[in-house]
């Protein structure tokens, strides 16, 4: 891949417009400074981590890289007033913000020094992003894992209609593992791509090993988006799954399913290595991870796969 800066590597200052997604229970201090070091920009993912964890995250990080990394904050978990505290405390200069509002803290971020993306499903939230501020925006098809979009419109349908939309730097998410995928995304106008699923599966993750495995046993048709009436989000078809599919067949009654999800379920899948009770939560991608490999491996051949992809002649 060629190195010349574009509008991603230029904000962020590194190498590969390649960002590794800030995943729950995956996307810890190893991980993200492993995508760092390769040239990458690595997110430190605090949905999943108390205020002091992150902090020991951000601590050991540094230490592992003299590179940029970032931390991606989901809005919609508590604490994000003494999680915003701590990045700026510990000096963090960029900052992924998602299921939320973007003019909750851009502004307040940017007047410390800090770079601020923000993730959207659509384009109607894109212009708003765009309105609010933000340095750079992420655009996720529904085939991505985790939380989601409720309009289900794909990667390849949301970029090219967003980058019309709007002038602010522009990367792709959902459904992107291939270095062919990504070249992919870039012609329809993506100046970047964030990776989710292949990160996932990768020796550095902090997921359980039974999780990782699991991902490359999947095939298509094995994930689900579900949960509209709480926060959608695509997971791996087991017993919790179907136990959610016997719910709605009794009427969508949301306060049984905010029962059955209860708490820390997908720690308790993604983390602990429940297979059967947890919240798995991967992308639609995930029927083209076939190994768990380091991370350097895995961003080399994004690199290599990227680089041969050509578009056939006709």
């Amino acid at each position: 891949m060629q190195q010349e800066r574009n509008r991603v590597t230029a904000l962020f200052n590194i190498q590969y417009p390649i960002i590794q997604a800030g995943m729950i229970w995956h996307s810890g201090w190893r991980l993200a400074s492993a995508v760092s070091n390769c040239g990458g920009l690595g997110l430190i993912g605090a949905g999943s981590m108390y205020p002091d964890v992150l902090r020991e995250n951000i601590r050991k990080c540094r230490l592992a890289t003299d590179k940029p990394f970032g931390v991606n904050v989901p809005m919609l978990y508590p604490n994000m007033e003494e999680v915003i505290n701590i990045i700026l405390e510990e000096g963090v200069k960029i900052v992924f913000t998602s299921a939320g509002n973007p003019k909750t803290y851009t502004e307040t971020l940017q007047k410390e020094g800090l770079k601020v993306a923000h993730v959207v499903s659509s384009t109607k939230f894109a212009v708003k992003c765009e309105d609010a501020g933000v340095d750079a925006i992420v655009a996720e098809g529904f085939e991505a894992g985790g939380h989601n979009g409720r309009d289900e419109t794909t990667t390849f349908c949301l970029i090219p209609n967003v980058k019309k939309h709007i002038s602010k730097p522009l990367i792709a998410a959902g459904g992107i593992a291939l270095g062919a995928q990504m070249k992919a995304a870039m012609i329809l106008g993506a100046d970047g791509v964030q990776i989710g699923s292949r990160f996932a599966a990768t020796v550095e993750a902090s997921a359980h090993d039974t999780w990782k495995k699991k991902i490359t046993e999947l095939q298509e048709g094995d994930t689900h988006l579900t949960l509209k009436e709480l926060a959608p989000v695509r997971m791996v078809k087991n017993k919790f799954f179907n136990e959610l599919e016997d719910i709605y067949a009794t009427g969508r009654n949301t306060e049984a399913l905010i029962t059955a999800l209860g708490r820390a379920r997908a720690k308790r899948g993604m983390f602990e290595g429940d297979m059967e009770e947890g919240e798995l939560e991967i992308g639609q991608v995930s029927a083209l991870i076939d190994d768990v490999l380091p991370v350097e491996t895995v961003f080399n051949t994004l690199l290599k796969e990227f680089d041969e992809a050509r578009m056939p002649s006709f």
